[in-house]
């Protein structure tokens, strides 16, 4: 147990450390709150401390980073309030309304998990889609256009609020990114309707060219017409409606 402690001190300790240096970044430069700066910044706060706690004490080790990392969000939030005063009101007390208090409260910490499906959608866009789009010649993306924190600047988000706003920032961001990129991939390899037709519906969300694509019931040789109307070779092959396709 002393040891379990005193690896969630070192831990902890290390965050407040590496925060006051990110302040003091950011204090420099915005570009922190970017890509490819910000991958730096969230990796500090998410796997690399589960790294360091492994190689203190292997699993446990990673335990007691866990704890310490939900120890430095509370200490945060109150220390948020304390130096930058509570509003009259918060997004957490009116979801609280909604949810009650403590509903609530599990909710978001339920969320936490998701954490590590998008570190790996985001190792994905860094080290995945950079050589199959190369290979395959499809669209490239600036990063720091989809994966970037700009909630900070919002008036009145003060401890838990700014420090979840900024998680769904940071996430949705790169999420967004991923699809972007899987659009390009399926609509290149695989431009066929499903011939569930519920799913057709659901997909359009996230693939908005599925209309575009070849009937489900048609064959091959309408996919292949498909394919080479919508691929001549002459530019990178981007999904249906990506912005290079559209009228001037």
């Amino acid at each position: 147990m002393i040891t379990f402690l005193l690896n969630s001190a070192y831990i902890l300790g290390g965050l407040f450390i590496a925060g006051i240096l990110c302040r003091l970044a950011f204090a420099i430069s915005e570009k922190i709150v970017r890509a490819p700066f910000l991958d730096l910044l969230i990796s500090i706060f998410t796997w690399i401390p589960w790294a360091v706690g492994f190689y203190l004490d292997g699993w446990i080790g990673v335990l007691s980073a866990l704890f310490a990392q939900f120890l430095g969000i509370y200490i945060f939030c109150f220390l948020d309030r304390a130096f930058r005063g509570k509003p009259a009101d918060t997004l957490t007390a009116a979801q609280g309304r909604v949810l009650g208090p403590i509903r609530n409260h599990l909710a978001l910490l339920a969320t936490t998990p998701a954490t590590v499906a998008f570190v790996a959608v985001r190792l994905t866009e860094l080290l995945v889609y950079p050589p199959v789009a190369w290979l395959a010649k499809l669209p490239t993306y600036k990063s720091s256009e989809w994966v970037n924190l700009s909630r900070h600047k919002y008036d009145g988000l003060i401890g838990p609020d700014l420090l979840w706003c900024w998680y769904c920032d940071w996430m949705t961001g790169l999420w967004a990114l991923g699809s972007e990129m899987l659009r390009n991939i399926e609509s290149f390899w695989c431009p066929i309707r499903f011939r569930d037709e519920a799913k057709n519906r659901n997909a359009t969300t996230d693939f908005p060219d599925v209309e575009k694509w070849a009937p489900a019931d048609a064959g091959i040789e309408k996919a292949i017409e498909v394919f080479e109307e919508h691929y001549d070779g002459k530019r990178k092959n981007s999904w249906f409606g990506h912005p290079d396709r559209r009228e001037p």
